[in-house]
């Protein structure tokens, strides 16, 4: 016997009618939801203007404060040149310049003679004086592009750029030349200073730790020779 064929859920009576109930209620409710317009790109409120202009200002003096504070941590704020910190940055700048470029240059470090007693017998203001006119003597012997800066107390480096070894020796001597002429009136009295002078050369293998201590070796080794010279023609410079 022939089994009769499944009539489609499809066409039951029954059915058909709860698909179409079904239908009615989705179209019902989508008719009855308030129409949302699509978000608008790039468009922004009067007040989101304002607001951006006003943390774009902030974000602008944020950053000059920012500088300000770079620039007072790295100067010294008694003489206004670079501190210890400051030139190690523009000499560790300088050695990568000469060591990518293959350029050339001078490490000077200088220490002045006799600011302890200066600072002892006549106060430190005295002694602040003796260092901004071994300042100003440093300036007037440099370029615009060379770097003076303060290592501490009374020891001074400076940067030179494109110097022959014999051309920086002959400026050292020249600057130790320019302060040994120096004098100042403390108390009614008559006081000298002088400086000694090391030297070191940058090159395309310098190191910034090995130039400062190579500059302070000779620096010291001038310093004895200075003292055995002065002593010899009966001055005490220390």
């Amino acid at each position: 016997m022939k089994k009769k064929p499944k009539a489609s859920a499809l066409k039951s009576p029954k059915n058909r009618k709860a698909v179409a109930a079904k239908a009615g209620v989705a179209k019902a409710t989508a008719l009855a939801r308030p129409a949302i317009p699509p978000p608008r790109r790039g468009v922004m409120t009067d007040d989101g203007n304002a607001e951006n202009r006003r943390l774009k200002a902030q974000l602008v003096k944020a950053l000059a404060r920012i500088d300000q504070l770079q620039a007072a941590a790295d100067t010294d704020f008694l003489l206004e040149i670079p501190n210890r910190r400051g030139f190690e940055r523009e000499l560790r700048r300088a050695i990568s310049y000469i060591q990518r470029y293959h350029a050339g240059g001078a490490l000077i470090v200088l220490d002045v003679d006799r600011l302890k007693p200066i600072n002892d017998n006549f106060g430190h203001a005295a002694g602040d004086q003796v260092l901004k006119a071994i300042v100003t003597v440093l300036s007037g012997q440099i370029r615009s592009s060379d770097v003076i800066g303060r290592l501490g107390g009374d020891e001074f480096a400076i940067l030179l750029w494109n110097l022959s070894e014999t051309d920086a020796h002959a400026k050292a001597a020249a600057l130790e030349a320019d302060i040994d002429r120096l004098s100042f009136e403390f108390a009614g009295r008559t006081v000298v200073t002088g400086a000694s002078a090391g030297v070191a050369i940058l090159g395309p293998h310098s190191d910034i730790a090995l130039a400062l201590a190579e500059a302070d070796r000779a620096m010291y080794l001038r310093k004895a020779q200075r003292r055995h010279e002065n002593s010899l023609a009966g001055m005490d410079r220390r």
